[in-house]
């Protein structure tokens, strides 16, 4: 037994180590996501570190059609916000790898099998950073041609992905999927409902919770989802109830699901708008929305943002937030048109 321990904190050490790529073999390989596995695509888990020293793990996808010496297109994939790699992300990155790309799905720091104390933090400057951490890893990898990566984000990741290719120029064309602005909306509430004044109560509130955390020797958890439902929530809180409590999509290693966002994570979405210099992006974007999703204005209002011939937003008719999640019951995500921007666009 002693030995077995002994084992795992040495395979820790070596991943928290110097080394900046690393396969994860150490972690655990069992199929443990919420969706079925493909028989078209080999996968395999990987760990790399970001430009702040945290060690990312993610699920590496790559067609079972391909050769030693393929070079292929790769895509990074993250999000929603809140979720781990086994869920939506991973299901986007299986789909696209049965259609020709190497991709990868990661977890942020802090999330999932990702490093990183303390859990369940949430920062615009550290998730914007792992995308371009999946780049480095991406870039350097032996099947994957460093001239043709693309990134993919959903749900909050869907606007850190915009940023990433705001500031990342390897980064070939960007997809954004039922996206939020977690800056935006944390500190304007939804449909920009809060105003100067309660902001600054909600400051006051998050910096008092700060002081007591340092007290109490650890970090208070904003509220979650519910364990169970009234039936008096709004409909978008059903909606996100229906996927990550329920057996369609719950996780035990996802915050939407199992846990609770820090509190204090707050006070950076608040204080620093991700989407400052999206007008700047020179390489395409494409932005993806249900038509009845809760959050479709934030993809409709960064669309406007965006310049040039450079952008496409598509519509989903019919399709809510989540169903962009997994597809739903209205088999919703649009894998034909995301194949072809990538193929387009990373060539």
């Amino acid at each position: 037994m002693f030995k077995k321990i002994l084992l795992f904190v040495i395979t820790i050490l070596l991943l928290i180590g110097n080394n900046l790529i690393t396969e994860a073999k150490s972690l655990n390989n069992k199929w443990d996501n919420v969706f079925p596995k493909s028989n078209k695509v080999n996968v395999k888990k990987v760990a790399f570190k970001n430009r702040f020293g945290i060690t990312l793990v993610g699920n590496l996808y790559m067609p079972k059609a391909m050769s030693k010496n393929d070079k292929l297109p790769a895509i990074a994939i993250s999000g929603p916000f809140g979720a781990v790699k086994e869920q939506s992300s991973g299901l986007y990155a299986q789909t696209l790898a049965e259609r020709g790309f190497i991709t990868l799905a990661f977890d942020p720091s802090y999330t999932g099998e990702s490093l990183g104390m303390p859990r369940h933090v949430a920062s615009p400057d550290i998730n914007t950073e792992d995308f371009s951490a999946a780049v480095d890893y991406l870039s350097n990898y032996k099947n994957v041609d460093s001239e043709k990566i693309g990134i993919l984000g959903i749900c909050g990741f869907g606007g850190f992905a915009i940023n990433a290719a705001a500031i990342d120029t390897r980064i070939k064309a960007t997809t954004a999927v039922t996206m939020y602005d977690m800056t935006r909306v944390s500190a304007k509430g939804y449909n920009d409902s809060i105003n100067e004044d309660l902001r600054y109560k909600m400051k006051q509130a998050l910096n008092k919770q700060r002081t007591q955390d340092f007290k109490n020797g650890n970090y208070k958890g904003a509220d979650g989802l519910p364990e169970n439902l009234t039936g008096n929530e709004p409909q978008f809180v059903k909606d996100y109830w229906g996927y990550y409590k329920t057996k369609r999509g719950f996780h035990t290693r996802s915050i939407n699901s199992n846990g609770k966002w820090n509190m204090t994570s707050s006070l950076s979405l608040i204080n620093q708008p991700i989407l400052q210099y999206a007008n700047e992006i020179r390489t395409p974007i494409l932005i993806v929305h249900g038509e009845k999703a809760h959050s479709r204005y934030f993809g409709e209002d960064t669309f406007k943002k965006l310049k040039g011939k450079n952008k496409e937003l598509l519509i989903v008719k019919e399709a809510n937030h989540v169903d962009l999640y997994d597809g739903g019951d209205k088999n919703a995500i649009p894998f034909d048109k995301i194949e072809s921007f990538y193929k387009n666009n990373l060539k």
